[in-house]
């Protein structure tokens, strides 16, 4: 199921015309997206730290393959270069891009739509962690939906080329 959401995504990325943004491996789900949007004929960028592609886990067949030097200025590319993120289900790293990019957006750094493609309802206890973080106080309504979620490729898609919520400080509401 997870690789047919994948792929799924890769097809309405590319015929949507949009392009694909990613870590540059050729390995996982997004291995499997990036595939999709070249098969496709649509454009993916691959953003790559130099431990990674010397570990021969770079996907050499893509349009273009930035190289950097570690995963701080991975994450800061990506975020340059992206427009919104669909976030697959995935472990640590995709946590760890994830939630940095929304910390970034709580602090009005950026502001890029983040999107969790909710696959048989994997980020479920993600959005109920959310919901608790709400209730008990440590994170502010507004700030909580910055993470935003779809269950289909196309809603995904919508929701990440849409306006990103609105701002609001952190420390001032």
């Amino acid at each position: 199921m997870y690789h047919a959401a994948a792929t799924e995504l890769g097809q309405v990325l590319a015929d949507g015309g949009h392009r694909l943004i990613y870590g540059g491996g050729s390995v996982g789900l997004m291995g499997v997206v990036a595939n999709t949007v070249l098969e496709h004929g649509g454009v993916v960028t691959g953003v790559i730290t130099e431990q990674l592609m010397a570990q021969e886990i770079a996907h050499t067949g893509i349009t273009r393959l930035d190289v950097v030097a570690d995963m701080h200025s991975r994450k800061a590319r990506m975020a340059e270069l992206a427009d919104g993120v669909i976030v697959l289900p995935g472990g640590f790293g995709t946590l760890d891009e994830t939630f940095e990019l929304l910390t970034w957006n709580q602090l009005g750094l950026v502001s890029t739509p983040v999107v969790f493609l909710d696959v048989d309802q994997y980020f479920q206890p993600l959005f109920d962690f959310i919901d608790r973080g709400i209730a008990a106080g440590f994170m502010k309504p507004h700030h909580g939906a910055t993470a935003q979620r779809a269950h289909t490729a196309d809603g995904a898609v919508a929701l990440a080329t849409a306006p990103a919520p609105d701002y609001q400080p952190k420390w001032l509401v």
